[in-house]
Formats: structure tokens, C-alpha cells, sequence
């Protein structure tokens, strides 16, 4: 006994302080794994409604981007050379700000609706998660995609523009969009026709989400109905660095026939 004591007392300190510091690392890791919750997730019923918009979405919004390009570059034409009357360069520019107003760069305001998005207070029972009891990026794209498909013109979370390249992203207990962290509570405001409200409510999509994050977890949801919203414009680049419009080709001439051969029958 006494020489394991003896040995004890030769160890280093540094030696022992990193043992010690090494215990707690560890620990704390365990600790966080553990506390990962896993992610409600869509049924695929409920998965391809929001993804066929989604993805229109993203089409539209791909192709507004290239729209302003185009038109910004006519406008630099028609200006440098001075062959453009008042007339040209003021319809160019009134288009160029349609696509801009739809690609979201653009403020926006009108009739709308908000919601506020709050995690739960309720008590965690036992062994559950405490990651599900938190407002999850999952839970805002579904709000988010509900709204679209009822009807919402523009959305905004937080002050940030949501457009059909954004994405949600969990990140610990905030979230992360257009690169810009959010923390709850999550506003999201969104312009649109007066019966998206009705719509938002007395979808079948949306109840589900209610009685699974509200009702049975504990989720606060505010919903109000807006005389005047507004939406911030999207703050991000949409300039394009390596792609460039492409120059289309000349139609080729068709081969001549060698001569001394027939044509072909019909």
C-alpha cells in the first residue's frame, strides 16, 4: 500500500491535471450526444406537396436572378452607346425592378399575417429528449412551406427574407439562415391574399403540425392577422461569379451532297 502511495506521489502534476481535464472533455461530449434530439419528420405524403413547391419555387427564383442579369446588362448597352431613347432605359429599368421586387431584393409590405414561434415550457418527462421540446428548424420550414402553399407572397423570419435558396439550419439551441443566426422567439411575417389566413388554418398539413408540436409537445404558437405587413428585402449576393450568359451559336449550314449521288427515297 505504501508504494502504490509512493508511485501516486511521483506522478507529475501536470500529468494529473491533464488526466482530470481529459474526464471532463469527455464527459461533456457524452453529455451533448445525448442531448441531440431527433427530428420530427415528414411522412412522405406530407413530404411531396412541399417539394414539388420547393422545387417551383427555386425554378422561379433561378430565373428571375438570371432575368436581372439580362436586364442589367441591356441597361449598360443602351447607356454606353446613347443610341436608347428616355423611353427604352425607363422600360428597362421598370422591369428591372419587377424582377428585383420578385427575386425578394426588394421591400415589401401589405396585408398579411404573423406568427410567433416559442419552445416549450413545458416539463421534459424523463428520458425525453430535450431538443424536442425546442422550436426546430423543421418546425419553421413547415410554417414556412404552409404559407407558400396558402397563398403567401413573401415571407420574412426574424428580419431575415426567406426566397426559395434559402435554407434553415439547426445550430444548437438558434438557427441559421441567409447566414444569419436566430434566436426564439421566431416572428415570421408573410404578405398575402386576405384568405390565406383561412387557407394557413384549414390545412390538413398544418393541423397535423399543431397537434404534434403544440398540442402533444408544448410548442407556443401566436397567429394574427395583419393589416399592414412588412417584409424585409433579402440582404444576401445573388451575383453570379463563374456563370455568364451564353452566346448562342450560329445555326451550322447544312452539308452539301457530294456530287454524282441521288437522293435518298422518301
Amino acid at each position: 500500500m505504501s508504494g502504490l502511495v509512493g508511485r501516486l506521489r511521483a506522478i507529475p502534476s501536470w500529468q494529473a491535471a491533464l488526466f482530470g481535464a481529459l474526464l471532463v472533455v469527455g464527459f461533456l461530449v457524452v453529455t451533448q450526444l445525448r442531448a441531440e434530439a431527433p427530428r420530427v419528420r415528414y411522412t412522405s405524403q406530407e413530404r411531396r406537396p412541399l417539394l414539388e413547391t420547393a422545387l417551383e419555387l427555386q425554378a422561379r427564383q433561378e430565373a428571375l436572378k438570371d432575368r436581372i442579369v439580362a436586364l442589367g446588362m441591356s441597361i449598360s448597352e443602351v447607356e454606353a452607346t446613347s443610341a436608347g431613347t428616355n423611353v427604352l432605359v425607363a422600360d428597362l429599368n421598370r422591369q428591372l425592378q419587377e424582377a428585383r421586387t420578385a427575386a425578394g431584393l426588394v421591400e415589401l409590405e401589405g396585408p398579411g399575417i404573423a406568427l410567433q414561434l416559442e419552445d416549450s415550457n413545458a416539463p421534459i418527462p424523463p428520458g425525453e429528449p430535450p431538443g424536442d421540446y425546442r422550436v426546430s428548424a423543421l418546425d419553421l420550414r413547415r410554417v414556412v412551406d404552409e404559407l407558400w402553399l396558402a397563398g403567401a407572397e413573401a415571407v420574412g423570419v426574424n428580419g431575415e427574407r426567406v426566397t426559395a435558396t434559402s435554407a434553415f439550419t439547426d445550430i444548437g439551441t438558434a438557427l441559421l439562415l441567409n447566414s444569419a443566426y436566430l434566436q426564439p422567439p421566431y416572428q415570421v411575417v408573410a404578405i398575402g391574399p386576405p384568405e390565406m389566413y383561412a387557407r394557413l388554418t384549414e390545412s390538413p398539413r398544418f393541423v397535423d403540425f399543431l397537434r404534434a408540436r403544440v398540442r402533444d409537445v408544448g410548442i407556443r404558437l401566436g397567429v394574427a392577422q395583419l393589416d399592414q405587413a412588412v417584409v424585409p428585402a433579402y440582404a444576401g449576393s445573388v451575383r453570379l461569379v463563374y456563370a455568364q450568359p451564353a452566346v448562342s451559336a450560329p445555326p451550322s449550314a447544312a452539308p452539301s451532297r457530294p456530287p454524282g449521288r441521288a437522293s435518298p427515297p422518301p
